[in-house]
């Protein structure tokens, strides 16, 4: 298995982070295989999605709806809403795992890799991609 850790700064504010450029780097001319991303983060997820034409936005709106950052959390530490970032990764997994053919990242026309990130405590993250020969 090959390995590697990158960093990704997220600012201070919710993202969603395109880090489809990196992963296509980390993989170039490996062949086939399975490419894992994984986010080592209690507060982060990892989406394949559209990006670019709003589908990013509507990400965050909808954890936002879905999960608001308001006091009704247990988990109280942060800023205040933070325990609705410990629940997000139920809903955005922090890990996706695609097929590598070719030493290429077999994604359908419009999809992205994208780091979530919906808490503005932590302004940079850590990513590992992980490439198994297939």
């Amino acid at each position: 298995m090959r390995t590697e850790v990158i960093t990704v700064r997220t600012g201070g504010r919710p993202v969603v982070r395109d880090i489809t450029a990196e992963a296509e780097r980390f993989v170039r001319g490996l062949g086939d295989g399975l490419l894992n991303v994984f986010v080592p983060h209690a507060t982060a997820g990892v989406a394949i999605i559209e990006t670019g034409a709003g589908s990013d936005d509507d990400l965050l709106t909808a954890l936002d709806d879905v999960l608001p950052a308001d006091d009704r959390w247990r988990h109280r530490h942060g800023s205040p809403g933070h325990g609705r970032d410990h629940v997000m990764p139920a809903f955005v997994p922090p890990h996706a795992t695609l097929p590598v053919v070719d030493g290429r990242i077999a994604l359908g026309t419009w999809q992205s890799i994208c780091l979530v990130d919906p808490n503005s405590d932590n302004p940079t993250r850590e990513v590992r991609f992980s490439f198994v020969n297939g």
